[in-house]
């Protein structure tokens, strides 16, 4: 690209707080009784006049009698998060200190992820810096880690929200390496012949594309358990010969949104300096339709020797993580997780909003569901059906099929495919993302969006 990468984008930090942050008093509904009681008749006043509220999730500006504004207050409330953001959206433009006396360490954490969420605005590398409502703290112990989920978040979102003639195949693999020269990390781009050769379902998904298909491969650490993310890196999808309606193409620029997901959680595993062996895998492709295309019912190979019938050209997802989980599974990983937009049964089954999540091990799957209660980051444990397995084998005329007998329980047989490639033993998930939100929230703009991101960052860094 001609531009600088969208990893290299510089998002306001977090500083500790100075003397010239406008105070933000942050209480609960109950707190707020008592600390209404300490204000000048003046700004009690303001605040009636004003119609604001004092019940959870509200915020407003407190004023001196001269009209300067002297600060400004925020009543949490569940979720903290994007109750914070709504706050953001809400007050003026400048940098508050948080102010608080019985507010938890998560909670602040929360705070200033909320108030960082809420400033994201897509963009096209614009060097450009928004009037933000920001927020500091006393301490700088939450900011490293806020900081670092919150520019992974919006790395997530900005490759995500890119239009395909942009974010091709080649163009992922650019980001990559740019995110892997800011950290000083190892990679290598395999495309060509040699994909061909070594990852012939990456190269069958992507062959009739202009810009060619490639396999990222991204190795970061040297200490502590290895943990490999694999990402589904479709820059578009037209659906192949099976072609998608015109509706049903308009948002698949999102079908990247794996891979996505991978590079906005690496960076920020390696801004945290986790002690981990991180490795991240991309099977980046378009499908699109020439004379190279693959046809449905054609017999492709894969770098596990699993023949696989194609059952459909417009689930080709699974195919391009099948080579990349394959080659996963040579380092013996502790955990490896792949983020993928694979199913619209999922999506069925979900909604848009909560994605679902399949697992080998039930403790693994009860371990993300928690971490995601505690980043506000959802997810939902669902089964790897095993009577569904079967449907794989009787699916396919000539080989194993890639999308079974039935057209129900579309999401849990495309887990079992992948499961094909990764056996039951290994410690693995596969997470199933929407990677978009049809309509904006506070801290959550439609467009591209991070799902699952801090639940997996969370576990991550609890296997440290």
């Amino acid at each position: 690209m001609t531009q600088q990468t969208y990893a290299a984008i510089n998002y306001p930090s977090f500083d500790k707080a100075t003397k010239d942050d406008l105070p933000l008093h942050v209480m609960t509904a109950d707190e707020a009784v008592t600390w209404h009681d300490t204000l000048s008749a003046y700004q009690k006043a303001f605040i009636e006049t004003s119609g604001a509220s004092m019940t959870a999730g509200s915020s407003g500006i407190l004023l001196n009698e001269d009209g300067s504004q002297e600060g400004a207050y925020f009543i949490s409330g569940a979720p903290v998060i994007w109750q914070a953001a709504k706050a953001a959206k809400t007050l003026p433009a400048r940098r508050y200190r948080i102010e608080a006396q019985n507010l938890s360490a998560k909670d602040i954490e929360a705070i200033l992820l909320g108030f960082s969420l809420a400033q994201y605005q897509p963009h096209l590398h614009s060097d450009s810096t928004p009037n933000l409502t920001t927020a500091t703290c006393h301490t700088t112990s939450s900011h490293e880690r806020t900081h670092a989920l919150a520019r992974g978040t919006m790395l997530c979102r900005d490759l995500i929200n890119a239009p395909a003639n942009l974010m091709t195949p080649a163009t992922l693999a650019e980001e990559a390496t740019a995110l892997a020269k800011q950290f000083n990390a190892k990679i290598s781009i395999t495309t060509g012949d040699d994909l061909a050769k070594h990852y012939p379902a990456i190269h069958t998904v992507g062959r009739a594309a202009e810009v060619a298909p490639r396999l990222i491969d991204m190795q970061w650490g040297d200490k502590g358990p290895i943990i490999t993310l694999v990402g589904k890196g479709v820059t578009f999808d037209s659906g192949g010969l099976d072609l998608k309606p015109s509706k049903a193409m308009e948002m698949m620029k999102k079908d990247m949104g794996g891979s996505a997901h991978v590079l906005g959680l690496a960076m920020a595993i390696m801004m945290t300096n986790l002690p981990i062996r991180l490795r991240a895998l991309i099977g980046a492709a378009e499908n699109a339709v020439s004379d190279k295309s693959m046809r449905p019912m054609d017999v492709m190979n894969t770098r596990a020797g699993i023949k696989v019938e194609v059952g459909n050209t417009d689930a080709e997802g699974r195919l391009v993580l099948a080579d990349a989980l394959d080659l996963a599974l040579e380092d013996n990983p502790d955990f490896m997780v792949d983020f993928a937009t694979l199913t619209g049964a999922a999506r069925v089954a979900l909604g848009t909003e909560c994605p679902a999540l399949f697992c080998n091990h039930d403790d693994t799957a009860k371990a993300i569901t928690d971490a995601g209660k505690t980043e506000n980051d959802p997810l939902w444990h669902m089964p790897l059906f095993e009577p569904y397995d079967a449907q794989l084998d009787n699916g396919g005329h000539m080989a194993l099929s890639s999308t079974g007998s039935s057209g129900y329980g579309g999401a849990i047989t495309a887990a079992l495919f992948l499961r094909r490639f990764t056996g039951k033993d290994v410690n693995w998930a596969h997470i199933d993302v929407m990677a978009w939100n049809l309509a904006s929230k506070p801290g959550r703009p439609k467009g591209g969006e991070a799902m699952g991101l801090r639940a997996i960052y969370n576990y991550i860094e609890q296997m440290c």
